[in-house]
């Protein structure tokens, strides 16, 4: 459906305007879509991505600065979305014995366990949104989005 129509605009809207307006649509789309799967589990799309960036660091702990520059919503508090997975018990949180001023975030088993229950569902979640698309196109929105998002 054309975003006009979902909008059931009436007026002509510039290819710039519609362009921002699809995004922004598809964003929210995708996003409930994705919340929904996280309900159960009791956790945000933020806590979920702190909780992937841990396990991609593959046994090794990560300070806050780590976890904030790899976060897709660069304005998350990472301090709250720590201290809400502690107390999950989600993650572990110490001082680095190194430099004092530095905290470190470990995932545990529990959330080794709740990233393994969810990566079916979004695994499945992201196979829904493609599969309108060939190969070729997702390579091609991928690059699309890229080069319209280069500053």
């Amino acid at each position: 459906m054309k975003i006009e129509e979902i909008l059931k605009s009436t007026v002509a809207m510039d290819n710039s305007k519609k362009i921002i307006l699809n995004i922004l649509y598809t964003q929210n789309v995708i996003t409930e879509n994705f919340n929904e799967i996280l309900k159960p589990f009791e956790i945000s799309s933020e806590q979920y991505n702190v909780l992937r960036i841990l396990r991609g660091q593959k046994g090794n702990p990560a300070n806050m600065s780590v976890i904030q520059e790899r976060m897709l919503a660069k304005t998350s508090n990472t301090t709250r979305l720590v201290d809400k997975l502690l107390l999950k018990e989600y993650v572990t949180r110490k001082v680095c014995p190194d430099n004092r001023r530095k905290i470190e975030v470990l995932i545990t088993s529990k959330g080794l366990e709740v990233l393994s229950e969810l990566d079916p569902k979004v695994i499945a979640h992201e196979r829904f949104f493609a599969q309108n698309l060939t190969s070729d196109e997702i390579e091609q929105l991928n690059a699309l989005l890229e080069k319209y998002r280069k500053q």
